[in-house]
């Protein structure tokens, strides 16, 4: 199979400015799926979907193919994700590329790593799935969770036939992590909900799903990686 990685980096990130080129222990946010990408195996072509020349300079130097930007009404805060993924597929189609999978890898993703994308595949693959997404299991449980009224007050605030529960008594939860993407190119012109239809959850590892929106989760991060690095070095000294 001929398979497209697409790393969706737009530049007009209102959250957190410049987020997906962000300096994460001294590499751009979004060369860490690059480099994922790329050391998967799995991919004919690494494309870096963004509406910046800047951003697609910073892409190409880590391996990266970008011979186009992203249109800029495909560029806003309200744009589907899919519309700007099929703009990828019709334009490389010009160029006489086609693929037969697309794969989202997310930049704000940078703990995935080749593995989890290569086991991803294996999935998809084994489930003769339409397309799956990525879960973990969600860090709290939602059912201990609750909206709060003007006044704060926590009155209603808890479910009593669950509230002394132990956790491990309450049902999991899980939530989608965003690292992970694998779908047909054919069910992403054809299906009306790309979800509805022969899609699977691909469970990872929560250390593995820090999903990176706000300062705070950048700390997490690199407080991750560095443990990572550490452990890496310990184990190699230890041969």
């Amino acid at each position: 199979m001929d398979n497209i990685a697409v790393i969706p980096a737009r530049s007009g990130s209102k959250g957190l400015k410049d987020k997906n080129i962000k300096s994460l222990r001294g590499k751009p946010l979004l060369a860490y799926s690059i480099e994922a990408a790329v050391r998967s195996g799995r991919f004919r072509t690494v494309h870096v979907s963004t509406d910046s020349e800047y951003y697609a300079e910073i892409a190409r130097r880590f391996g990266a193919d970008v011979p186009f930007l992203r249109r800029e009404e495909l560029a806003s805060d309200t744009t589907s994700m899919w519309d700007a993924m099929r703009f990828v597929v019709q334009e490389y189609a010009k160029t006489g590329k086609s693929f037969d999978t697309l794969t989202v890898l997310q930049p704000t993703s940078p703990l995935r790593t080749e593995d989890d994308i290569r086991d991803a595949f294996t999935y998809f693959e084994a489930k003769d799935a339409k397309m799956i997404s990525s879960v973990c299991e969600m860090e709290h449980s939602p059912l201990w969770s609750n909206v709060l009224p003007g006044d704060m007050s926590m009155k209603d605030f808890e479910d009593e036939r669950l509230a002394f529960l132990p956790r491990q008594q309450l049902p999991v939860y899980y939530r989608e992590n965003g690292a992970i993407y694998i779908l047909k190119v054919e069910h992403l012109f054809r299906a009306a909900n790309i979800y509805k239809e022969g899609c699977y959850a691909y469970v990872m590892d929560k250390m593995h799903s820090v999903d990176i929106d706000t300062e705070y989760d950048f700390l997490i991060a690199e407080a991750v990686l560095n443990r990572i690095t550490e452990d890496i070095a310990l184990s190699e000294k230890d041969r």
